[in-house]
């Protein structure tokens, strides 16, 4: 059985704004303000008080500000109370706060073929978005 690591290893803090991709090697918790895809090989907790528009991807997600993007977590997902969700949901267990808010899709995968599927899925429509958005911008 694998130990979690709680050491944190990125904190866009209160008040902290950050605009572009961000990569993190671990535990990432956010409190301020992201524009731009966040990524973490490990935890990701959003705080009450953040504003992400963006992406997210991690082991467990836990959200309670305000996400405008997809979440694709590989072990769970919790939303509190305090959260809102403005884009789809993927993994393979979630817990949903009475009170929050959740616009989108929710797809819960807890058989390894079916979460291949809907991985595979998603990244192939975040591809052509990607393309697409090069494109406008006379980057592709």
């Amino acid at each position: 059985m694998k130990r979690e690591d709680f050491t944190i290893n990125t904190i866009i803090g209160p008040r902290s704004s950050v605009s572009g991709e961000v990569d993190s090697g671990g535990f990432t918790r956010v409190d301020g303000s992201l524009r731009g895809n966040l990524r973490a090989q490990g935890r990701v907790i959003v705080g009450s008080g953040a504003r992400m528009r963006s992406g997210i991807s991690g082991t467990s997600v836990t959200i309670g500000g305000v996400v405008a993007g997809n979440v694709l977590a590989s072990e769970r997902v919790t939303i509190l109370s305090s959260a809102v969700v403005l884009g789809d949901i993927i993994t393979r267990r979630i817990r949903a706060d009475e009170g929050c808010i959740i616009h989108g899709k929710v797809v819960v995968c807890q058989d390894d073929a079916k979460w291949d599927q809907a991985v595979g899925e998603y990244r192939d429509a975040q591809g052509v978005k990607s393309a697409l958005a090069d494109g406008k911008h006379g980057k592709g």
